[in-house]
């Protein structure tokens, strides 16, 4: 049997896989930010996920550009570049939160995500070339594993520090935030301490990028298929598109990190339609993320004895049940049926990757990894539109909240339709 992680390959992985952690962190340290720039800066909920379009617009604007600089040159070479950038974005907020700007942190986060186009096109299918062919998407998805333990460190940080610490969510005995009922002085004053508090996390981050840019500069980097001859890029986007699994997995990914923002975004925002504070309601989202850590370990052992493609599609049909709990079901009980959409999430994302590239040519495996990363636009699209649907307050008698989760329930239908058309296939050959 193939050796999961070569011991000739080990100190690499390790090293590559931590930054998985690395951009987790800066993934769920800035969702629940939407809710907090919703209320320190005045904004409708659909002008507040502005954030995560600009967040995930940065993967799609570098993703390809990311893909043709490695083709050129090494993997390490794409890593440096992408930490580069993830610590300039970082660094940024230092301006942005003077300022007291929207527009400019929604552009610091727009330059930190070039860095993370970067990593994610590198790091992902470095993984996949660190061994066998036969183990590829069972080790993508060990050290995709890792993703959700920076995740909840962002959480944690956003909920215990962060948060807490926002004076603009403070409430009266009713429940209910008083911001909006303060002079235009006390609001000022609140805003640049508010502003501040979601600035510090970003700046410490970048300082932990940075020494990661120099262990990483200093480590050489075993030589794996980066560096076979590469084809023109005209004729590899032509084999690609004439690969209907990897094509098709374009479009399930791009739905994949779509369902995922919003589950993991507006869960503040269900929770406050229910009278919970933003500290208290970020509490949920770090129970789910801690539910989609032991899944993913979970589903990479199930692996070993249930096809990947079949996994998908059966997972894909549990979160769409939990998505439907949470919009019919008003109260806790949808909430907790929000909650626990993320454990069926939890394979999807590096599971869609490793069967769309599964067959891919490994000449042609950079430019591809790139549009599946450039899928994660779905995370820029898909979100200001939930915010359009939670600022109608109701539909047709419903709370708009639990009513815009209908559309994490499509993409889920469409992920698991993947899973069921790719393991058709499977079976075919």
């Amino acid at each position: 049997m193939n050796k999961l992680v070569e011991k000739k390959y080990l100190v690499t992985f390790v090293l590559i896989t931590s930054l998985f952690a690395l951009w987790g962190f800066a993934n769920d340290i800035t969702n629940p930010m939407v809710a907090a720039f919703q209320t320190v800066m005045e904004l409708s909920a659909f002008e507040a996920s502005w954030v995560q379009c600009a967040f995930y617009g940065g993967y799609a604007t570098m993703a390809i550009p990311a893909a043709l600089f490695i083709r050129r040159f090494s993997y390490k070479t794409g890593i440096l570049i992408g930490l580069g950038l993830y610590a300039v974005g970082a660094f940024l907020f230092i301006p942005a939160a003077a300022m007291q700007n929207f527009l400019f942190f929604c552009l610091s986060l727009y330059i930190l995500t070039f860095g993370l186009a970067f990593l994610e096109t590198t790091a992902n299918p470095f993984i996949l070339s660190l061994g066998s062919k036969e183990t590829s998407t069972r080790r993508l998805n060990l050290a995709q594993a890792f993703n959700p333990m920076g995740s909840l460190s962002g959480m944690a940080v956003a909920s215990l520090i962060v948060l807490p610490a926002l004076w603009s969510d403070r409430r009266d005995a009713a429940g209910e935030t008083f911001f909006h009922t303060l002079s235009a002085a006390e609001k000022a004053e609140i805003r640049l301490h508010d502003l501040a508090e979601i600035r510090d996390p970003y700046v410490a981050l970048g300082v932990v990028v940075v020494l990661m840019f120099l262990i990483i500069a200093f480590k050489k980097m075993p030589q794996t298929s980066a560096a076979v001859k590469q084809d023109s890029a005209f004729n590899t986007l032509r084999r690609l598109w004439h690969n209907s699994i990897y094509r098709e997995g374009v479009v399930a990914q791009m739905f994949y990190v779509a369902a995922q923002i919003m589950v993991w975004t507006f869960i503040i925002q269900y929770a406050d339609n229910l009278g919970i504070n933003k500290a208290t309601a970020q509490n949920y989202n770090i129970f789910a993320m801690a539910m989609f850590l032991c899944s993913r370990f979970i589903s990479t052992f199930l692996m070993k004895y249930v096809n990947s493609r079949r996994l998908l599609a059966i997972f894909g049909v549990g979160a769409m049940l939990c998505t439907a709990g949470t919009i019919l079901f008003v109260g806790m009980a949808g909430l907790y049926c929000l909650v626990a959409i993320s454990a069926f999430m939890s394979l999807m994302f590096p599971t869609i990757y490793g069967i769309a590239l599964e067959d891919v040519d490994v000449q042609d495996t950079s430019l591809g990894a790139a549009f599946l990363v450039m899928a994660i636009v779905g995370g820029a699209i898909m979100p200001p539109l939930q915010g359009l649907i939670i600022d109608q307050g109701s539909v047709a008698g419903h709370p708009a909240v639990n009513a815009s989760f209908i559309l994490p329930f499509l993409c889920f239908a469409i992920i698991t339709i993947y899973g069921l058309r790719s393991f058709k296939k499977s079976v075919a050959k």
